[in-house]
């Protein structure tokens, strides 16, 4: 370690070494503030070149590498694990758009490309890249892939690995993978794209990828519409998915608890409708047609809805600007739950005809937990992913109630799994989930990750301490 730092301040491009410990500390720290570990230094490559160099020099000193894109995972996937003598990897330098290709829908950008830059860069040429999430205004591309992504669309386009068409890769070598390709069609064998995407860089670093885009859609139609619960908001998805097809685009669940919590935080955020109601979902149909008027079919949804007693009042966005205030109030619901104090936090999946069934026991769950449970429940009820936040009851700090809710944590997991769902739907699992990963997945799934970790990193180099628990390696063991 002596002779890494000034090796690499040498070998980089000028202010590729971060070593003062104040400057450090944001990478160091994850989103929520919860897991800070030092690191030696923060890279900051320019380049696959400069990556390929630091990867190599680490490896012959026995140090341990974080890749890290914007930091806004919830996991601690992106910062330092303890104990470990470890150089943070940040690609935020690694900003360019190389290409957008309107002919073959793609576009090709690297790592740090903020994921909000790269939906404006796709939308210059009249595409869009679907892939849209509360973070992305500060996320990367190469932590949206590392993570698989998913969102808010993912009931129409799917998550990051749909989008993935190639990559290129700096391996635990040092070796580079030049593998950005563009066609959809390429089968020849096994595809080493995936053993990248949603490995939260414990196989390889991503440095660039090639990514799907789709037309810009013409008509949009975005509409909140409030319903009695959560099994009432099932029977419309159906009723929507039914009539509307690959136009309905997302499909997203929250309740009155959330708003509430929103609106006593921050008032900015208005009510879409003229009186609260105990759930409400959010609902985006999109098309590329000019010409296509969702309004007569909206009406006969909504009216035989509201007659049946499946919705109970309903509001369609009449301008960009009352959509947009949509989105906010949804995206805003962590927002909200921060500013009252924080949340255990769960973000669970099953299969979508599961969701009131799941949501029922959940709520006998967490009511066993304490007589006046504060449960806020929000998600995507199009892909089944939903995201369930216990609040501690009112007087007791979030990190007592965190320490005394593990046993809570794994019943609404088993309840899950029982369910035929997962119990990290899109924030992966990082440092913070190993536990229910051991206790999850069976011992052949388990065997298969660590044959593929150990295969690729030997020497366990490449973001130690997450997703598989082995492989530290010269890192540590």
């Amino acid at each position: 370690m002596q002779d890494l730092i000034p090796f690499l301040a040498q070998a980089l491009s000028p202010g590729a070494i971060v070593t003062d410990t104040a400057d450090r500390q944001s990478f160091e720290t994850d989103f929520r503030g919860l897991i800070r570990h030092p690191a030696e230094c923060v890279v900051l490559p320019r380049n696959a070149q400069e990556v390929a160099i630091t990867v190599q020099a680490c490896a012959a000193r026995g140090v341990a590498i974080v890749p890290q894109g914007g930091n806004t995972g919830l996991v601690g996937g992106g910062v330092p694990a303890p104990d470990v003598r470890q150089v943070i990897l940040s690609l935020r330098r690694m900003n360019a758009i190389r290409a957008v290709d309107v002919i073959d829908n793609t576009m090709t950008v690297e790592a740090g490309v903020v994921l909000a830059a790269a939906q404006a860069a796709a939308g210059q040429r009249d595409r869009l890249l679907p892939l849209s999430l509360a973070a992305e205004g500060s996320c990367q591309i190469g932590g949206n892939i590392a993570t698989n992504a998913g969102g808010v669309q993912v009931v129409a386009y799917g998550t990051m690995r749909a989008l993935v068409l190639g990559l290129e890769v700096v391996l635990a070598d040092g070796r580079i993978w030049n593998g950005l390709r563009s066609v959809r069609k390429d089968n020849t064998g096994l595809d080493p794209k995936h053993l990248f995407i949603g490995a939260e860089g414990t196989t390889g670093i991503v440095t660039a990828a090639t990514l799907r885009l789709v037309p810009r859609p013409r008509q949009i139609a975005t509409l909140v519409i409030a319903v009695p619960d959560a099994d009432r908001a099932l029977e419309l998805y159906v009723a929507f998915s039914g009539r509307f097809g690959s136009e309905l685009t997302s499909f997203e669940y929250f309740t009155r608890f959330g708003v509430q919590m929103l609106r006593r935080h921050l008032p900015k955020f208005r009510h879409p409708l003229a009186e609260e109601h105990p759930a409400y979902v959010l609902c985006e149909l999109a098309s590329c047609d000019d010409a296509r008027d969702f309004a007569p079919g909206l009406e006969a949804v909504l009216l035989r809805a509201i007659e049946q007693g499946t919705a109970l009042d309903s509001v369609v966005a009449q301008s960009e600007a009352h959509r947009q205030a949509f989105w906010q109030l949804r995206e805003g619901l962590p927002d909200g739950e921060r500013a009252e104090g924080g949340a255990v936090k769960h973000d669970v999946a099953v299969p979508i005809s599961r969701i009131p069934e799941i949501l029922r026991e959940i709520d006998r769950i967490v009511a066993h937990e304490h007589p006046t449970p504060r449960l806020h429940v929000f998600g995507h009820i199009g892909d089944g992913n939903l995201h369930i936040n216990v609040l501690p009851p009112l007087g007791m700090h979030l990190e007592l109630y965190r320490q005394r809710s593990q046993g809570m944590t794994e019943r609404i997991e088993d309840a899950v799994m029982k369910a035929g769902g997962s119990f990290s739907a899109e924030h992966g699992v990082g440092q913070t989930r190993i536990a229910s990963l051991l206790r999850y997945r069976s011992p052949t799934e388990l065997g298969l990750m660590t044959s593929v970790k150990l295969a690729l990193d030997p020497r366990g180099i490449l973001n130690p301490g997450k997703v598989v628990p082995v492989g530290w390696g010269a890192a540590g063991t």
